[in-house]
């Protein structure tokens, strides 16, 4: 069975949250005997490349609109290329993506794993709205990651009818195992106790609420990860006086595993529904650590239950963001408990290899229904 991935981004040139998914997509799969290729665009240029198995398309990125890559090669390679798969596997939002869909004319087998409601882009969302409409309706098969996204997505409450739910996984075994030196590296720099963020610095990702909580606590605060509002985060961090809160930037895979293993949990405070689920809150969990996240109607709630794997915050409260800091920090025990059960959760709900099964189970459907 030969699958295509259509996204905007991808490795090398990305390593975000929605890469991940599609990368332990086309691992998992590719195990059960699906040959997988990922359609992309990037900066750097036309490309083909191999990654662990599959191949990876890239075409020009030719501009960009409120954050929309656009590409008229990729239209020539989306109907190229769908011409020898048996399934397309789209992943939205992404309003370029309709409109390729369209324009290439495909008329396969087709799934989208929807993993986000488009939340920012209003004026956009007015003028896109019918094209998104038309292409949620033409495609075989919309996929939810969570059963909370699916209660509280008003798009998917309109085609319930042709969606299912299938939860994101990892792959713990492809992660690196840290070298002991990394670990005393990071443990020299971080000290033996530490609260962990993990992720792109983007606007949805709270982490102005997690500064102004510090404010109040003085516990050590390690940030791993760039982004668009880096800057303003650091000069936000520098007005409330914080010596407790250290930026990392961007690291490499063994230096993410080294501080996952090594922190005390995992706070995520993302506040606005652009956060539809939370790969890196599920590395926590993967890693046994206890998490705080908030209460937005998403998945990352379906990761992390309240009192059980960790603590769930109201959004946008530094105060009760501060106090559920406070609560496991003070309470070591409590916290290694909530981690164990968080692990235990990964182990039962979130493994890639339980992901891959899933859709490999619905390509196999899909291949096989009448047309």
């Amino acid at each position: 069975m030969r699958v295509l991935h259509f996204y905007k981004t991808y490795y090398p040139d990305t390593w975000g949250g929605i890469e991940q998914v599609i990368r332990q997509l086309c691992v998992g799969t590719g195990r059960l005997g699906v040959t997988n290729e990922v359609l992309t665009l990037s900066r750097n240029g036309p490309s083909e490349i191999e990654i662990e198995g599959h191949t990876v398309h890239r075409v020009p990125l030719d501009f960009e609109i409120a954050s929309t890559g656009f590409s008229f090669a990729a239209i020539r390679k989306l109907a190229r290329l769908a011409r020898k798969a048996d399934v397309i596997h789209y992943h939205f939002p992404w309003p370029f993506m309709d409109l390729a869909h369209f324009l290439a004319r495909i008329d396969k087998p087709s799934v989208v794993t929807y993993h986000s409601d488009i939340v920012r882009q209003k004026n956009l969302l007015r003028v896109y709205g019918p094209l998104k409409r038309r292409f949620l309706e033409n495609v075989s098969t919309v996929v939810a990651t969570s059963p909370n996204y699916l209660a509280s997505s008003p798009v998917l409450k309109r085609f319930e009818h042709k969606t299912r739910t299938i939860t994101y996984g990892l792959d713990k075994s492809i992660y690196p195992t840290p070298s002991q030196a990394s670990k005393d590296k990071w443990r020299a720099q971080c000290g033996e106790r530490f609260f962990l963020f993990v992720g792109v610095l983007r606007y949805y990702k709270g982490l102005h609420i997690l500064l102004d909580a510090m404010a109040n606590v003085d516990y050590p605060v390690v940030i791993v990860g760039a982004g668009p509002i880096e800057q303003e985060l650091k000069e936000h961090a520098r007005r409330l006086g914080l010596t407790h809160v250290q930026f990392i930037g961007a690291v490499d895979e063994e230096d993410k595993a080294a501080l996952l293993e090594l922190s005390y949990a995992m706070v995520f405070p993302s506040h606005l529904r652009s956060e539809a689920f939370g790969i890196s809150l599920l590395e926590g969990a993967m890693f046994g650590k206890p998490m705080i996240s908030s209460e937005i109607g998403t998945g990352t709630t379906y990761i992390n239950i309240d009192n059980e794997t960790g603590l769930v915050v109201p959004p946008d409260d530094p105060a009760a963001l501060g106090a559920a800091m406070r609560k496991l920090w003070d309470h070591p025990e409590l916290a290694a408990d909530m981690g164990r059960r968080a692990e235990a959760r990964y182990w039962e709900l979130f493994t890639a290899e339980r992901m891959a099964q899933n859709y490999h189970a619905l390509y196999r459907e899909l291949v096989a229904r009448p047309r």
